[in-house]
């Protein structure tokens, strides 16, 4: 009897163990990593404090720990792009304040890589008087890609 349950214990054990872990499997969806881009105020005035931020998050989970969070910001047709890394401020929130010493239309990217992705939403914002905007690229959607390069959704 005694070998009896020597063998079957660890068979049982096996089993159950394959189970949960088969069961959990089935239950993760994948996540994905977000960022909300905001800006305040949208339309700002010269030498005038602008509040950027990005909410950062994976699934439900706030990203206090993302791997490089950096904001690029130009004004329109402008070559030169201003790159800024910006530090986690609380609740997976990034954020920079900037003021701006010439009227115009501006962008901003902010790009974002953490739990092995990127995601880089660009928004659109004025200081003053608008200028000529950028005409729109045709570039592909770069949000949400790993460091292969490859699309994650």
């Amino acid at each position: 009897m005694k070998k009896l349950v020597n063998i079957w214990l660890p068979v049982m054990l096996m089993v159950i163990l394959t189970a949960c872990s088969n069961n959990n499997a089935a239950e993760e969806e994948p996540q994905f990593l977000e960022v909300e881009l905001s800006i305040n105020p949208e339309k700002g005035q010269v030498n005038e404090r602008v509040v950027f931020e990005a909410n950062v998050t994976y699934g439900e989970e706030e990203v206090t720990d993302a791997d490089e969070v950096k904001f690029e910001i130009w004004r329109a047709n402008a070559e030169e792009h201003e790159k800024i890394l910006v530090e986690h401020a609380e609740n997976g929130i990034y954020r920079l304040e900037k003021t701006f010493e010439e009227e115009g239309t501006y962008y901003i990217y902010s790009h974002v890589t953490a739990r092995r992705m990127h995601n880089m939403p660009k928004k659109e914002f004025v200081i003053g008087q608008p200028s000529e905007p950028e005409e729109e690229s045709g570039s592909p959607n770069m949000e949400n890609i790993d460091e292969s390069g490859h699309g994650s959704h």
